[in-house]
């Protein structure tokens, strides 16, 4: 979405001026979007009167609001327009009408109270390729198959119960990230470690045990008549599509345009569909073989193949299993390092951790059991992620009759964004929201195990499925590395603040200076 937003912003009018019957074009796109504006409006005067219409912030004919959005961090900028205009209030991304949410109380409503209203994602051009047409749990609209796909990832994978069968690869990714940091110190001491480098690997590792079985050194892919090295796999499975899912077709925020080419950006993400799928079928042959060869593993294709094998297309099956691979490599790292950075940044904090950790596991290392007992390191988790939320705003969902959130008139048609850091950062909920202090979940105020303290995990029926298993590793995860290491920024790494488009996802990869505590 924001590099659309950039891209539309600063490229759309030289290639206005650029191509045949621009002038009719643009003339065009200035009356529609007018008419669509008048609608909008009209629309709310005759919805309910004794609702408000939405406040509109202001932006240009044609283009609405894109220009006003050209920065990276577009959550900020409605952040910041929620100061002026409110918690709730309209923009235009072209032709379309996008309510943006920017509190908890307004976001809980609409995915709880309204969301039989509001149930529908609108995908980009890129996303619909990707998902194969919204094939994903995650992207899905709210219908029999999201209930199904939804029902099988919990219980072949991220419920409680599948939580306790892949307990082991938690635990060997804990000891992996301990292992791999201690022979960092002893063959580079006086370097700083790349903490990403080592924990998104594994990370990667525990996402292709738990939904294929095992991880891999190379694959060979047929299509594409190559051995891939596991880097390049992971390339082509996660960094990749990640990289297309921003990198949204200018022609999303004017449909009428639809007739103007644009082939390089088609051709893009067709061959990253194209690899990507071409790796999965690889993958996915090489776990039908083992299974017809008699060896049955906990994982979740086999899950897949025995459960769904009726309900489910072969096209559909990789995609789920895709789906996991690609959000358990990404968002739980996004979490974890930025802990670590803060954690690195505040000794007083981190010595704080590191005495509850002593006090409740004494000379044994910190496991899953514990977790309930360290209400601190709980704090820091969740601190986290209310500062870092993985994904600041969560993908756009369609109002598909008129409805109405805070009082306000919501016509059929709007796309809504609901602004996870708008609400996270919100200064009528949380005192001094700019601050990293996990102190301020230590108050009472919330459950200790409550995973929805903040709205990083959503709210509702799509609330993340994933919130168990990315709690589990990150508190594992962070309480380990906190209790065998004392940690330090290297030099100038405390200004490496900057993230990665509309994501929390850090820029620069966390170098720390670290040290073996005397255990």
């Amino acid at each position: 979405m924001q590099k659309a937003m950039d891209v539309a912003a600063t490229s759309i009018l030289p290639a206005f001026q650029a191509m045949p019957y621009a002038t009719p074009a643009a003339v065009g796109g200035l009356v529609f979007s007018v008419f669509l504006f008048n609608k909008f409006i009209s629309g709310q005067k005759k919805g309910n009167s004794k609702l408000l219409p939405v406040p509109v912030v202001p932006g240009w004919p044609v283009i609405g609001n894109l220009l006003q959005l050209k920065e990276k961090k577009p959550h900020k900028t409605f952040l910041r327009w929620a100061e002026t205009y409110g918690p709730i209030y309209s923009i235009q991304t072209g032709a379309s009408t996008v309510i943006v949410l920017n509190s908890t109380e307004v976001a809980k409503e609409a995915m709880v109270t309204r969301y039989s209203s509001i149930s529908t994602r609108k995908l980009s051009k890129a996303l619909k390729i990707l998902t194969d047409n919204k094939c994903m749990v995650a992207t899905s609209d709210y219908d029999d198959f999201h209930k199904m796909v939804k029902r099988y990832i919990l219980t072949g994978l991220l419920g409680a119960g599948a939580q306790r069968r892949h307990r082991g690869h938690r635990d060997t990714l804990v000891e992996n990230v301990s292992r791999q940091l201690l022979d960092r110190i002893k063959t580079r001491p006086q370097q700083a470690v790349d903490f990403r480098e080592i924990f998104e690997s594994e990370l990667f590792g525990l996402s292709m045990k738990e939904a294929l079985g095992k991880d891999m050194e190379s694959l060979h892919v047929d299509e594409l008549q190559a051995t891939l090295s596991r880097e390049e796999v992971f390339n082509v499975l996660v960094l990749d599509p990640m990289d297309g899912a921003i990198d949204v077709d200018w022609r999303d925020f004017f449909p009428y345009l639809r007739w103007i080419p644009n082939k390089g950006l088609e051709m893009k993400i067709e061959q990253m569909h194209f690899r990507r799928q071409s790796v999965m079928n690889a993958l996915i042959q090489e776990q039908k073989k083992r299974i017809a060869s008699g060896e049955e593993i906990n994982c979740y294709i086999d899950f897949l193949l025995s459960e769904g094998k009726t309900t489910l297309t072969e096209k559909q099956i990789g995609m789920l299993v895709w789906e996991t691979i690609i959000e358990a490599s990404d968002t739980t790292m996004v979490t974890t390092e930025w802990a670590m950075y803060e954690l690195a940044k505040n000794p007083k904090c981190q010595d704080r951790l590191y005495h509850e950790i002593q006090n409740v596991c004494g000379a044994e290392k910190i496991k899953e059991e514990h977790l309930p007992h360290l209400p601190y390191l709980n704090a820091v988790f969740h601190e986290t992620i209310r500062k870092y939320s993985p994904a600041p705003v969560i993908p756009l969902r369609y109002a598909h009759e008129d409805t109405q959130i805070g009082g306000y008139y919501i016509p059929a048609g709007s796309e809504i964004a609901v602004n996870i850091y708008g609400c996270n950062m919100d200064k009528k909920l949380w005192e001094n929201p700019e601050e990293w202090k996990p102190e301020r979940f230590l108050d009472g105020k919330y459950d200790s195990m409550d995973l929805h303290k903040t709205m990083a995990f959503g709210a509702g029926k799509r609330s993340c499925a994933g919130a168990l298993q990315a709690s589990l590793i990150a508190s594992a995860t962070i309480g380990r590395v906190a209790q065998e290491f004392e940690w330090r920024l290297e030099d100038g790494e405390e200004e490496n603040v900057d993230i990665v488009g509309l994501t929390s996802r850090k820029l620069q990869p966390l170098h720390v200076i670290i040290k073996p505590r005397n255990l």
